[in-house]
């Protein structure tokens, strides 16, 4: 039997980047697989990104919320509607080749690989550049290390938690690949209970790499498959709030999977010390932009105070 599959696109005013995704799933080879749905789940766009979907030769379903919910949360509500074996979370700023799809498909259906459950493909940039896309599971001085500059005074010590070392030009098991493509055993998205909601935006796909870990399934990234992923996507719209995301979710990670001690110093350092080495490094570089969208980043953290209450889920 083909293996089938369920696409999930979360989009928010994504524009004409979306349609260009799902025209790129119709030229991507299906022959090996049975795709049941490609669900679209708008969180609340102001363009006219969903209006523009006519005439694709897709199975595509469009869920339209009427208030942005978070990436995480629309992922499970569009994971909801289908009952495929596997399900493949797709940003709106990617474009698949012929082989993204099939060739990681294949790996998967394997008897050999029945302890992977999340995989991803070798995403490449407008220039054809092989993106370092895998990472390594974060330790408490990766989110220290560049609040105080430690990773660009000391690299090779401070090296960070992205695999930026590695040429990603072959296949391996790694801790984590990043959520533009992920593809994901449903027994095991629903063994876990999908995204952890609290995570509005970013390291959501993070914390369920590690949970997979922790009951013992591996994340394998394959070389073979390429996809076009432009980064940034609809998040490049607000700088301000894709900051303040960023910042917040760091937190919740930290007080969810490090000791209550490490936590704490990410905490304290993410919300008093942080805010002055980046205003100060954009001083230096002239940049007034920059400097106003950190003060409204921070502004928007500082009023989630205490934040780590309700990371910790004791609010």
């Amino acid at each position: 039997m083909k293996p089938s599959l369920d696409i999930i696109i979360v989009n928010w005013n994504a524009g004409n980047q979306l349609r260009e995704c799902l025209a790129s799933i119709v030229h991507a080879k299906h022959e090996e697989l049975d795709l049941q749905h490609v669900i679209v789940v708008d969180n609340a766009s102001t363009d006219s990104s969903i209006q523009a979907l006519d005439g694709l030769s897709l199975p595509v379903l469009i869920v339209a919320n009427k208030t942005n919910h978070g990436f995480g949360a629309a992922c499970n509500q569009g994971v909801g509607i289908g009952k495929s074996e596997f399900i493949l979370f797709l940003n709106p700023d990617t474009r698949l080749n012929s082989d993204s799809i099939v060739a990681p498909l294949r790996v998967l259906s394997s008897p050999a690989s029945e302890t992977i459950g999340i995989m991803g493909v070798q995403l490449v940039g407008l220039a054809g550049c092989v993106m370092r896309s895998c990472s390594r599971f974060p330790t408490t001085m990766d989110f220290l290390s560049p609040i105080f500059g430690l990773n660009r005074v000391f690299p090779s010590v401070f090296r960070g938690h992205m695999m930026v070392e590695w040429a990603h030009n072959d296949s391996r098991t790694v801790d984590h690949v990043i959520g533009a493509f992920y593809l994901v055993r449903r027994s095991l998205f629903e063994r876990l209970g999908g995204f952890d909601e609290r995570f509005f935006v970013y390291l959501e796909d993070l914390d369920f790499s590690l949970r997979a870990k922790k009951v013992g399934f591996e994340c394998y990234y394959c070389s073979e498959a390429r996809a076009y992923h432009k980064g940034g996507g609809a998040s490049e719209q607000t700088k301000a709030k894709r900051l303040f995301y960023s910042l917040e979710s760091r937190v919740r990670y930290a007080f969810k999977n490090f000791s209550l001690p490490s936590a704490l110093a990410v905490y304290v350092c993410t919300l008093l010390f942080e805010p002055l080495t980046r205003i100060f490094l954009s001083l230096c570089q002239r940049s007034a932009r920059t400097a106003i969208d950190t003060l409204k980043a921070y502004g928007m953290l500082w009023a989630r105070f205490p934040l780590h209450r309700e990371a910790r889920g004791l609010e």
